[in-house]
């Protein structure tokens, strides 16, 4: 695997200011390390997402759980394919929808989510070992927060649109 540069330029550089880079930089060191480590559970990273979020609330229905962890319903099935394939969850009819599924961990499924969540964790601990706790918290608590209202906002309102300067021959 090609080695990534942990940095371009001084940490003053406008690099080091631009919220995007910084994020796709941390996206992209976590995704190297995690794939590894949930691969080693038989999963994805987006499957341990999915497996998460089916374990947190395992009465969701195919569509409230695409909608919960923000990914189309289409991919969505291919994960749950290859989470049921290895054993992981399986899906059953909802009593009260015959045609929507409900989706549950499986007990290899719960037992793989452990094991990868502490994997995870040792991983995300090693990234945060040179914050101070309360720093940590402090992060947490901002991305948690940015992910929610801020960025769903900003993801509404698209492109925004540069302001309006007067023409010249409106100035006298």
């Amino acid at each position: 695997m090609a080695h990534v540069p942990t940095s371009e330029g001084p940490p003053g550089s406008g690099l080091h200011q631009d919220l995007h880079w910084l994020f796709a930089r941390l996206k992209q060191g976590l995704a190297t390390a995690e794939t590894a480590a949930v691969r080693e559970h038989g999963m994805t990273l987006w499957g341990y997402t999915v497996l998460v979020a089916v374990v947190e609330a395992p009465a969701r229905t195919q569509l409230a759980l695409a909608q919960a962890v923000s990914v189309d319903k289409s991919k969505l099935v291919l994960i749950l394919d290859e989470l049921e394939d290895a054993g992981l969850v399986r899906r059953r009819p909802d009593p009260a929808d015959r045609r929507a599924r409900i989706i549950e961990a499986t007990p290899e499924g719960d037992h793989a989510l452990k094991a990868a969540r502490a994997d995870i964790e040792t991983i995300e601990n090693q990234l945060l070992a040179d914050l101070a706790p309360s720093a940590r918290t402090t992060l947490q608590s901002a991305l948690q927060h940015l992910a929610g209202g801020p960025i769903t906002k900003v993801e509404e309102d698209g492109h925004p649109k540069p302001p309006v300067h007067p023409s010249r021959s409106d100035r006298s």
